[in-house]
This record gives C-alpha cells, sequence and structure tokens, in this order.
C-alpha cells in the first residue's frame, strides 16, 4: 500500500512539472502486481468492423516487414518501460531508461488509416513515472498527458495514423531532456496506403547524444550528468544507443546489386545529426521522413526529434561506415557504425588503389600539433595506472578505439595499401618496440609487413607512457597475435632514448 501511495504523490509532482500540461484526463491505470509478469488484456474493445492484429514490433537495427495490407486495421502496441544497467562502451556501463528494455525503442510499422491502440506499462522496478509522446499522433501531448503512468501500472490509448511517414517517439515526462537523454526513444512508420517502394534490405538506426559524469571512455558506472546536458556538452554521440553497436561484428550487412533502406532517427536530446555513409550517395532521401524526395544527397540532416529515410544501391563489395559527419563525433563520441558488403568486385565503379608514390613537398619530418604546458601536463596526467596485464589489456583496448580504429579498423585489418594491418602483425611481433617507436616518433617511408609492402605515413600520437604502453599490450594480444607486454617503463626508457 505504501508503494502505491509513494508512487501516486510522485506521479502528481511529475505532472505538475511538465511543461504546459493541465491535469491529464486518461483512462483509468490498471495495476500490474510485482510478483508477476506483465500481462495485456486478451480481449480488445470493438471499433466498428476493423480487424484487430497485434503489432510486428523489432529491435534495432531489425525492421518489421511491411504492413502489405489494402485495408486498415486495429493495431495493438504493447510497449513497457524498463530502467536497467547496460554497457555504453568497453568498460563503461549506464542505468538507460528504455522502452522495451533497449535503446533505442522498439521499430513500429503501421499503415495510413490504422486505429492504433497503445498498452503502455511502466514496471513494477521503475523509480519514475514515465509516458509516452508519439510525434506520428494527432492529440494532446502526442499521447504523453494520456499514457503518463506510474511503476507497476499500465495505461491505454489509441490514436488514429492520418498522416504517413517516419516519426520519432519519446518519453515527455519532465524533466522531458533527463528521460530523453537517458535512452527513452524510438521510430514508429506510418506506411502509405500505397505502401513504400520495394527494396532488399531495411536497417534502423537512431542516433542519440548522452551526457555522464566521467569523460568518453572513463570506466565503471557513470551517472547522468545534468549540468552537461544543459551545456548540450555530450561525452558519447552514439547509433543505436552503444558505440559499437553496429560495428564489428553488429556490423549491417548486405550484398553487392542489392537495394539498402535505412530507416534514420535522432533521439537527441540536443543535437542534429548530419548523417552520411562514407563511399555511398543516397539514391532517394525522404526529407525528415517525410513525403518530400531528394535525389542524389551525400549527407542528409536529421534534427534532434526527428527522422529520415535514405535509399541506395549497393555497386561494389567493402566497409561502408556510418558516421554523423560532425565528425568528431564519430571518431572520439562513437558515432559510427559499419555497413559490410560482400560480392563481385566492379573495377570500372572503382579501381581500388592504382599506384603509390612518395610525395614529401614540405620536407619527411613528421609533424605534431604543439601543446600548451596546461595542455601537456594534462597529456601527461593520463588515467589511473593499470596494476596487472589484464587490467592493460582492459584499458588499451579504450586507448584502441578512441584512436587507433580509424585508421586500422575494429578488427586491427587496416587497410590494404594504405594502413597495416595489426591483426597477425610479423611486423610488430619481430620487434614490439617498433610499436612504441611508432606511438612516439611516428613512421614515414617503406615498412613490410605480413609480405606486403606499405609506403605511407603515420603521425606521431601525444599518448602518455601508461596510455602508450596499455594499448601496445592491448594490440600485442589481440588480432591473432602472439601475446606480450609492453610497460609505462619501457615507454619511458624509449621515449628518453635519442
Amino acid at each position: 500500500m505504501k508503494h502505491h501511495i509513494l508512487a501516486a504523490l510522485i506521479a502528481s509532482v511529475f505532472t505538475l512539472a511538465a511543461c504546459d500540461q493541465k491535469a491529464p484526463e486518461k483512462p483509468a491505470d490498471t495495476v500490474i502486481p510485482a510478483s508477476s509478469e506483465q500481462k495485456t488484456a486478451d480481449t480488445q474493445t470493438p471499433q466498428g468492423e476493423l480487424p484487430a492484429i497485434d503489432a510486428v514490433m523489432t529491435h534495432a537495427p531489425q525492421v518489421p516487414p511491411p504492413v502489405n495490407r489494402d485495408y486498415p486495421a486495429k493495431v495493438i502496441v504493447k510497449m513497457e518501460v524498463l530502467e536497467k544497467v547496460m554497457k555504453m562502451a568497453d568498460g563503461v556501463d549506464y542505468k538507460y531508461w528504455t522502452f522495451g528494455g533497449q535503446v533505442p525503442g522498439q521499430f513500429i510499422r503501421v499503415r495510413e488509416g490504422d486505429q492504433v491502440e497503445v498498452q503502455f506499462s511502466n514496471h513494477p522496478t521503475s523509480t519514475v513515472p514515465h509516458n509516452v509522446d508519439f510525434h506520428a499522433v494527432t492529440g494532446p501531448g502526442g499521447g504523453a498527458e494520456a499514457t503518463f503512468t506510474a511503476p507497476g501500472h499500465t495505461s491505454t490509448f489509441s490514436f488514429k495514423a492520418l498522416q504517413p511517414g517516419l516519426y520519432i517517439y519519446h518519453c515527455a515526462t519532465a524533466p522531458v531532456g533527463m528521460h530523453i537523454a537517458n535512452g527513452m526513444y524510438g521510430l514508429i512508420l506510418v506506411e502509405p496506403k500505397e505502401g513504400l517502394p520495394k527494396v532488399d534490405k531495411e536497417f534502423y538506426v537512431v542516433q542519440g547524444d548522452f551526457y555522464t559524469k566521467g569523460k568518453y571512455g572513463e570506466p565503471g558506472l557513470q551517472p547522468f550528468d545534468m549540468e552537461k546536458a544543459i551545456k548540450e556538452q555530450p561525452d558519447y554521440v552514439v547509433f543505436n544507443g552503444h558505440v559499437g553497436s553496429i560495428a564489428g561484428d553488429n556490423a549491417l550487412k548486405a550484398k553487392v546489386g542489392e537495394s539498402v533502406r535505412i530507416f534514420v532517427g535522432n533521439g537527441g536530446p540536443n543535437l542534429v545529426s548530419s548523417f552520411h555513409v562514407i563511399g555511398e550517395i543516397f539514391d532517394k532521401v525522404y526529407v525528415e521522413g517525410g513525403k518530400l524526395i531528394n535525389e542524389n544527397i551525400q549527407t542528409t540532416l536529421v534534427p534532434a526529434g526527428g527522422a529520415a529515410i535514405v535509399d541506395f544501391k549497393l555497386d561494389v563489395p567493402g566497409s561502408f561506415t556510418l558516421v554523423d559527419h560532425s565528425i568528431f563525433r564519430a571518431f572520439n563520441k562513437g558515432a559510427l557504425g559499419q555497413l559490410k558488403v560482400e560480392g563481385p568486385e566492379n573495377k570500372e565503379i572503382y579501381s581500388g588503389k592504382m599506384s603509390d608514390t612518395v610525395y614529401q613537398p614540405e620536407g619527411g619530418t613528421i609533424q605534431t600539433v604543439p601543446l600548451t604546458a596546461s595542455e601537456a601536463a594534462q597529456v601527461a596526467a593520463g588515467p589511473a595506472k593499470a596494476s596487472n596485464k589484464e587490467e592493460q589489456i582492459k584499458l588499451g583496448k579504450t586507448v584502441y578505439n578512441a584512436n587507433c580504429m580509424a585508421c586500422h579498423g575494429v578488427e586491427g585489418k587496416g587497410v590494404e595499401g594504405a594502413f597495416p594491418p595489426l591483426a597477425g602483425s610479423d611486423y610488430l611481433q619481430a620487434d614490439p618496440k617498433r610499436g612504441i617507436h611508432a606511438i612516439l616518433k611516428g613512421v614515414s617511408g617503406k615498412i613490410t609487413v605480413n609480405g606486403k609492402e606499405y609506403n605511407s605515413v603515420m603521425p606521431a600520437m601525444a599518448l602518455n607512457d601508461e596510455d602508450a604502453a596499455n594499448v601496445l599490450t592491448y594490440v600485442l594480444n589481440s588480432f591473432g597475435n602472439g601475446g606480450g607486454q609492453i610497460t609505462a617503463a619501457d615507454v619511458a626508457k624509449e621515449r628518453a632514448a635519442k
């Protein structure tokens, strides 16, 4: 009884705090016993002659199949809020607030003219009330008032899908920004009555910005930082809720000759996305998820609280990188994914590297960006020291992802003809000190790795002794290499050598 009294008091406080919200008039709540699984009513209230069907909903990056109906229906959408700790990045955890246990929430696909009934449940373990605002809804708060739900309760409302398009949905309980920043957003597609043009593959990707007490990569459970959020200074900008969510083993996959459609959303809460796929041109962009179609687009803007649909055909194989082209967000804050395409090459469309010659108009000296004394001191201070080899490997992976992955890849395979592989590297395993020298001094000129010649330039890296030792130890013990350990003392000795 005390639990429900407290929940009711919390709900009244949040209702009064919400922006411009009047006291909600919504259907009565249904209490969910804390000891049982979530249940939904087996019987549905009939609405005219519309057939009732359960919505097919999928977690990202999967997309439900096309509607393939030529008539409207009553579509039952069942949503559950879960607050849970999950991985933000390697070694970094975060307490997400979620629709359905993942970020983003599940993809919902309905048809123009459908009557959509939303059964919205807030799990008994939640700490605060939640609701949902569908941008596809015509009505007060997009359903936020009708779904304002205390922990352990279910609220129900319905709306008619009047206008086709791709729409964001998000939590709108005060403080609204905090709920969205914790991961409470997803996409709903209202297909036009005639449907969308058929494609071979469809994917679901939503960008979001996250604000943590610790800086990017700082290990441990990181709490939400309201001050950073207000200043719009995120530590993480990611696709589908996590660093690496659609990269490496989790990469999107397709084949040469296939047509691809990506439903792109931006939960925000603050940043506008400059969505781009490196090495591809969007044949069609449904601007902001609506009816207007733009063609032959390199990069498309997706506003916070907005969406877009991009279509393109795959002509050549390879790894195509999805980024927010506000590019530091991609390579330094996590907004990076991969589309791996298999199939035959087409040298007419893309030849690959045809030649490689040395060009040094400014001389051969490797240059670094100068640091102030204060900046140099910050770099030298670095993170806490690892106490053993296992901790070095763990910390080194974070350094690799932030500094090395852009050139050498998630799997350490490099780029043929440009960046030598670190995977199974005979060059490093023959003399691990070469790795120390590469980080401290850079590398230029010809080297041979795994029987292939490379003639490119790697600049010196501004890593302190601990970070350099950790990342090299990680590389030596990853990607099929034979193991080994580099210590901070090894790096310091090489740094002092002339």
